[in-house]
């Protein structure tokens, strides 16, 4: 997909409303607002992280719409690797202060960042870069490194996957923000906003003897869905993941997806990867699986997307 291609619709939509004269002197006249529905999704593209976080959030009608004043936030990022931000092994740390910063202005008592890391959790927490800027933000940032830190809670809609050890953060909190990184995955094909999920719990090498692309699926479906998936895609990893192996395995496309639908965010991303390499969403299981348990739609020509340009 080319990126005219990417905003062609959405340069469209936005002319033919400029046009409307009649509908807006109407409305007008008649003492009505105009109210433009809050999009099933958003995407941007062209600008810094926390330029594409700040339209993201525009075009959704602000933050205070998922955060409340005195809410406790939760903000899960991919902090797996032991690898500086130039890999797109992790998410962007820009994106998560920015996120951070947001849900404070919003009245948030407290905000939460972790991740149940695959490489040692403090070399990962500190190459990432995201422990630095969290907590420059105002974030808690906390261990996942201890089975102590999960509960047992029920997975009744899963095939595979009946119950999980969560970690008591996620528990705990008011409101949650999936926040993955678009990056190519040896095992699991792609991983964004459903295979961050594997980040929440303790117990994930089940999930690796027990049908990968099924646990993926049924994990999404635990009852605390994030308000938001927000897809970080300013820089995504082509080929090698899920660690890469040089700068050159990633590709700079400076773009961020938003959306409540978890499918629909993961289809969009792959859409995007595209653009750098050749990814089929009928080859991924755990978004097919997905589908299958009601998560979201495929089909996202049928959903409302604001595309947005920086």
């Amino acid at each position: 997909m080319k990126r005219r291609d990417f905003f062609r619709a959405g340069a469209a939509v936005t002319l033919a409303a400029g046009l409307n004269f009649d509908k807006l002197h109407a409305a007008l006249e008649s003492n009505n607002v105009i109210v433009e529905a809050v999009p099933d999704m958003v995407a941007v593209m062209g600008g810094e992280p926390a330029v594409m976080l700040d339209k993201a959030f525009e075009a959704l009608g602000g933050i205070s719409g998922y955060v409340k004043k005195g809410q406790s936030v939760v903000i899960k990022p991919n902090i797996g690797w032991d690898k500086k931000p130039d890999f797109a092994a992790n998410t962007n740390p820009d994106l998560i202060a920015a996120l951070v910063k947001k849900c404070f202005a919003a009245g948030a008592k407290k905000v939460t960042v972790f991740d149940h890391t695959c490489d040692n959790w403090q070399k990962c927490y500190q190459s990432s870069g995201i422990e630095q800027a969290a907590k420059a933000a105002g974030a808690v940032v906390a261990p996942g490194n201890d089975e102590v830190y999960y509960k047992t809670v029920s997975i009744p809609r899963g095939v595979k996957l009946k119950s999980a050890k969560i970690h008591q953060a996620l528990l705990d909190a008011d409101v949650w923000f999936n926040v993955p990184v678009l990056k190519n995955h040896g095992g699991a094909k792609m991983s964004i906003a459903m295979k961050n999920y594997m980040g929440i719990v303790w117990d994930r090498g089940y999930f690796h003897d027990n049908d990968l692309q099924q646990c993926i699926a049924d994990i999404c479906t635990w009852n605390k869905k994030p308000a938001l998936n927000i897809v970080d895609a300013y820089r995504c990893m082509r080929k090698h993941g899920p660690q890469g192996r040089s700068v050159s395995d990633t590709a700079v496309l400076k773009s961020l997806i938003v959306s409540p639908d978890i499918v629909a965010a993961d289809v969009a991303a792959i859409k995007l990867f595209n653009q750098v390499e050749s990814m089929e969403v009928s080859s991924i299981g755990h978004i097919l699986n997905g589908e299958k348990l009601k998560l979201g739609t495929q089909n996202i020509d049928k959903l409302n997307i604001k595309r947005i340009k920086v």
